[in-house]
């Protein structure tokens, strides 16, 4: 286990990370697809990153495998979606990704970042809680699961201050 450990840390030492561009919307969108039930379009995914305060991070290991899209405004900045390929899941892009995030929207003035969760999500809910969120809400039916019915969403809250990281 150990070893293991210690293979994912250097995996993610290694990642490489930077910001992503209108033009990528269809490869973020590729990703989203794979990530999710019900992946968005690069037609929105590039509104959420063109409107304001948009901005996003990927990751690229010979492609692009994974992504970040926020928004940060007035003070408060909010994670939108984290995609993650799953042939790339498990080498520590996420936790790379929430942690660059969670200090450019801090550069961006951001006291706050919050997001929403399934609360069914076990490996997400532990991925944002070791990076110090914290529950701070529930939304009912929030995520529409088709013939499933809906899902709850637990609200996440981070202080951007100097110490939450």
């Amino acid at each position: 286990r150990a070893r293991r450990q210690a293979a994912r840390r250097k995996d993610a030492g290694a990642v490489k990370l930077r910001g992503a561009w209108g033009h990528e919307a269809g490869e973020l969108a590729r990703v989203h697809a794979a990530a999710f039930d019900h992946g968005w379009s690069a037609a929105e995914i590039t509104e959420l990153l063109d409107g304001p305060g948009g901005f996003a991070l990927l990751v690229e290991d010979a492609a692009l495998v994974a992504f970040i899209l926020c928004r940060a405004i007035a003070g408060e900045a909010e994670i939108l979606t984290l995609a993650v390929d799953p042939a790339a899941r498990r080498r520590g892009f996420a936790r790379a990704l929430v942690e660059a995030a969670a200090g450019a929207a801090r550069i961006a003035g951001a006291e706050t970042m919050f997001l929403e969760v399934a609360d069914d999500n076990a490996a997400a809910i532990g991925l944002y809680e070791v990076a110090g969120f914290a529950r701070a809400g529930l939304r009912r039916g929030y995520y529409d699961r088709g013939p499933q019915g809906y899902a709850d969403a637990l609200v996440m809250r981070l202080a951007l201050g100097r110490a939450a990281l």
